[in-house]
């Protein structure tokens, strides 16, 4: 490959560390501007805001993850990170009902979001042409002579003081709070046209300390909320140094609390009370932590009527999603993927940025389709395609209550393995079809309190 001289990543969270990386392939030297100055160990910092929340890095993101900095999941594990069988060691409360638990062989890893922030980083600052710019703003892009493109950026240090650093190439992913919609308006380009999907979802985590004599048939439970009639959520996953994370979530502004007692009274009310006895058997180790920003947001850089060349965006400063369905960082592993083979092929800035629509095509149609179901969800309303499908998807949700082969499709479509046209393959289309004639004699739903009786035996 012809390497070029200079490529520049604004912001310096994983989807611009993962951006850094493939940019070390191509460029002499790549800079990461990060406004944040770097903890030294693994914990939450002010510009990652959901760094106290749970974050699922799906299997396909891990693998991809893994390409690019070989070791990685040895690495995690060896510092705690416990590995669990998505099938049979996630005790999974569906809409209609218990998964199926099955031995899946989809191992997945689990993790506090600052450890694998913390271990990218420092994996990638060993790359000899990457350098970090802790503690600067980006401030705005600079045009080329003849107003087509980039050619760099503008600085604010600390000290305030001015700055301007040229480039070959600009990514920005600087996240939800992304300036470039102004930034591309003060150099003479339209903005993006967006959309928002927003279900008023917030939800409130916490860490525990398991009892010593913890014992159960599960390892981690996941409590899908089951809109528009049930609103609330919850999960409990063990992370790194044998902790609990967990979090409770809620739709059409039924938040979660951050006071002890009514954090504890939202557990109880979800419809199986696994995490509510586990969590009253455990000893809090943090106060409980709130986070509410969590609409979908979809800006169309691809369709720009006139592309800055040298320029693209990714991660949420494109698309952020609905953080509750864990998709965020599988996604940023796609684009930083695609990104990796665009620049391989000589694309065009415009032609990247098309590229990266499609990878995060999927995951905002199923994080859309989802928030959708809720009553009070504002921004563009769902099609009539969109709303054949949830109904689909419905049936499908319940044969994955007793058919252990659907519920596996079901796990590699959410870990992004299989397209989700997956779940629409004849032998599972066919029964769908079976159950929808079967449900004019028969109703098949959830009933409040709906428990697995081993699983509440076990405790």
């Amino acid at each position: 490959m012809e390497r070029t001289n200079h490529a520049v990543v604004i912001g310096g969270s994983l989807a611009g560390l993962l951006t850094g990386r493939v940019l070390a392939n191509h460029f002499d030297r790549v800079t990461i501007v990060e406004r944040d100055i770097y903890p030294s160990d693994p914990v939450p910092r002010p510009g990652v805001p959901q760094a106290r929340h749970l974050h699922l890095l799906m299997l396909h993101g891990q693998q991809i993850i893994e390409q690019l900095f070989p070791g990685l999941n040895d690495e995690l594990v060896a510092m705690g990170a416990p590995v669990l069988d998505s099938g049979n060691d996630i005790a999974m409360l569906l809409p209609a009902g218990w998964a199926a638990r099955f031995s899946s062989s989809l191992p997945g890893l689990v993790f506090s979001r600052s450890l694998l922030d913390w271990q990218v980083r420092r994996r990638l600052a060993a790359f000899p042409n990457v350098q970090f710019r802790e503690g600067t703003t980006v401030t705005g892009l600079l045009p080329i002579a003849n107003a087509t493109g980039v050619a760099g950026v503008s600085l604010r240090s600390q000290n305030n003081s001015p700055e301007t650093l040229l480039a070959d190439f600009v990514v920005d992913a600087s996240g939800k709070g992304s300036h470039t919609p102004q930034w591309l308006q003060a150099i003479g380009f339209e903005p993006a046209q967006e959309t928002i999907v927003n279900a008023f979802i917030g939800y409130a985590s916490r860490l525990y300390q398991p009892p010593a004599d913890w014992q159960a048939n599960w390892r981690a439970v996941f409590v899908q909320m089951a809109p528009p009639h049930r609103t609330r959520g919850g999960a409990l996953f063990p992370i790194e140094a044998n902790r609990w994370l967990v979090g409770m979530a809620g739709g059409d502004r039924d938040y979660p609390p951050t006071t002890e007692a009514e954090f504890l009274e939202f557990a109880r009310s979800l419809p199986t009370p696994i995490i509510y006895r586990a969590i009253q058997a455990a000893t809090p180790l943090t106060d409980i932590h709130s986070y509410r920003g969590t609409e979908n947001r979809l800006r169309y850089y691809d369709r720009l009527p006139r592309h800055p060349e040298h320029f693209v965006v990714v991660g949420h400063a494109a698309c952020a999603f609905n953080p509750i369905y864990g998709q965020g960082m599988t996604v940023a592993a796609l684009e930083a993927q695609t990104l990796d083979r665009s620049l391989r092929h000589s694309l065009s800035a415009r032609q990247i940025q098309q590229k990266l629509a499609k990878a995060h095509e999927t995951a905002w149609t199923l994080a859309t389709l989802q928030d959708y179901r809720y009553r009070g969800t504002a921004g563009a309303r769902p099609s009539i395609a969109s709303r054949l499908m949830n109904a689909y998807l419905d049936r499908a949700v319940i044969l994955c209550t007793h058919d252990a082969g659907v519920y596996r499709t079901l796990l590699e479509v959410m870990h992004m393995l299989k397209p989700s046209a997956a779940l629409f393959r004849p032998g599972i289309a066919v029964q769908v079809l079976k159950q929808a004639v079967m449900s004019a004699t028969r109703t098949v739903s959830p009933q409040n309190g709906e428990t697995l009786s081993e699983l509440q035996e076990s405790q």
